[in-house]
């Protein structure tokens, strides 16, 4: 995004014209159009403070807080619960060839990924083998497809952008801190294995279409579920802001997507 605005700025000033190179990286983004897209990840569910109570859109969520910080126009158009189909019909609308930079996170619920934590937490005799074996089928025979679809759709329509494809943390460090969900350290394992299959399916995809994927399972490692700094909710009330980054993950992807703009 940076060379593609330095080219304009160059091209506006004309040929024997210099520009200055001590500009900082948000005085030249000042004043870009940003739309975030996706799903609870990006709408900022588990920050339990919302703008938008049915889309569970945040003040605390990293698209608003990247917009203060760099001077964006901020399009905030992801949505709790939002699915691909929901992207196509219902976000798309919000890109234009004056769409500078697109950050976008999907998938998760494409994969069913909060119903199989839901019936992982369900007390003995209940086991989550078939739904986690049912997502991880999903994520390599049918998500790819989907992705590269919508990948594409949002190209066409804002064929300017700087794409940032945004990953999902792995969720569990193998404690079982919450006493209202029974999910195993086994199964805990099986649903880190989720995320990471996950990340390795989306980012091939954002490769094939030349946009950034931004992965923070590292970042995040250090603060799963149940660890002393969490970057996570675990189970909570309401149930709707279980298993999302809280204000500090949101702060935590600030720090990973930032510079990559």
């Amino acid at each position: 995004m940076r060379s593609l605005l330095l080219g304009i700025v160059f091209a506006g000033l004309g040929a024997g014209c210099a520009l200055e190179t001590n500009e900082s990286n948000e005085e030249i983004l000042a004043g870009s159009n940003y739309v975030a897209m996706g799903d609870s990840y990006a709408s900022g569910t588990g920050t339990r403070e919302y703008t938008d109570a049915n889309c569970q859109r945040s003040n605390f969520s990293y698209a608003v807080k990247i917009a203060n910080a760099d001077g964006l126009h901020l399009s905030h158009v992801a949505c709790s619960g939002a699915r691909i189909p929901d992207v196509s019909a219902n976000q798309l609308s919000a890109l234009s060839g004056s769409t500078n930079l697109v950050t976008i996170s999907i998938g998760g619920n494409d994969a069913g990924f909060s119903d199989v934590i839901t019936r992982c937490a369900l007390p003995f005799p209940f086991t989550c083998t078939n739904e986690i074996n049912n997502a991880k089928s999903f994520i390599t025979n049918t998500l790819p497809g989907q992705l590269d679809s919508l990948y594409s759709q949002i190209r066409n329509r804002a064929p300017n952008a700087h794409v940032l494809i945004i990953g999902y943390p792995r969720l569990f460090n193998g404690q079982e801190c919450n006493l209202g969900a029974r999910i195993s350290s086994g199964e805990q394992s099986d649903l880190n294995a989720v995320a990471d299959l996950l990340a390795q399916k989306t980012a091939g995809v954002a490769a094939a279409h030349g946009f950034d994927f931004v992965d923070p399972r590292a970042a995040f490692d250090p603060h799963r579920i149940c660890s002393s700094s969490e970057w996570l909710n675990g189970l909570s009330d309401p149930v709707s802001e279980s298993y999302h980054p809280n204000r500090d993950g949101h702060v935590g992807f600030v720090g990973l997507i930032q510079p990559r703009i």
